[in-house]
């Protein structure tokens, strides 16, 4: 079920995909098409935070986390990139150091392009430059709505909104007619939601006891979205 009219996923979400539907066929020959592709298994870091970035990356398919790492080495989900995304690029250009880490969610399959090359068909095409400051402005909205919703919310609201986010992001990459299985693991859920493991494993429970979802094992089907959504008590 969409989730137009009853939850604004807009909010959520980057909108990365958009960017390289402008660039001629050149421009992206040279920004994708002459990349090699490699996969990344889960849990595999594809950037590091303080590292210098010699490039950018293109997700083809699969989940990534990018995720900050606090003193403890407890880990802090700041968003989930998927299928036709692009990450890494704010480090280049502001030309600073990667500010967050970015890890396999599941098994993807990602193109490296260089720097050098980046940058240069940004320097060709106005439209690009023009999209990816759009880009970066809806960027800072939902991260700045992150912050603000999470900081205000109980762990309940926190986990359905969790989840309905996440679904957004399993549904891009599951087959029309299909279920959407959210296939995750609780610590990462949990580090979405900025809760505690045991908190994600009983609201779970909670969840399931009200049939807004099932489980098996580590997979969850959403079978109520207009329950979810009004566990998240989204205003």
């Amino acid at each position: 079920m969409s989730l137009s009219g009853i939850f604004p996923i807009d909010k959520w979400n980057f909108t990365t995909q958009s960017i390289l539907s402008i660039l001629s066929d050149e421009e992206y020959d040279i920004l994708i098409a002459r990349q090699g592709e490699q996969k990344y298994l889960k849990g595999e870091i594809i950037f590091r935070e303080g590292v210098v970035p010699s490039g950018i990356f293109y997700i083809h398919h699969g989940m990534v986390k990018k995720y900050k790492v606090d003193q403890t080495g407890k880990e802090q989900i700041i968003y989930v990139a998927n299928k036709g995304e692009l990450i890494g690029y704010h480090a280049v250009l502001s030309e600073e150091r990667y500010p967050d880490f970015a890890a396999a969610l599941e098994t993807s399959t990602i193109s490296f392009i260089p720097k050098d090359d980046f940058l240069s068909v940004l320097s060709k095409s106005p439209l690009l430059a023009n999209r990816l400051l759009k880009t970066l402005s809806h960027e800072y909205a939902v991260l700045a709505n992150n912050i603000s919703v999470f900081a205000q919310r109980t762990a309940v609201e926190r986990l359905a909104i969790a989840l309905i986010v996440i679904r957004e992001k399993f549904k891009i990459e599951t087959e029309e007619g299909r279920e959407i299985i959210i296939d995750i693991s609780r610590s990462d859920l949990a580090n979405i939601a900025g809760i505690a493991k045991e908190n994600v494993i009983r609201l779970l429970k909670e969840f399931k006891s009200e049939e807004i979802i099932t489980t098996e094992g580590r997979k969850i089907w959403v079978r109520n979205i207009e329950k979810l959504v009004a566990r998240s008590n989204y205003k």
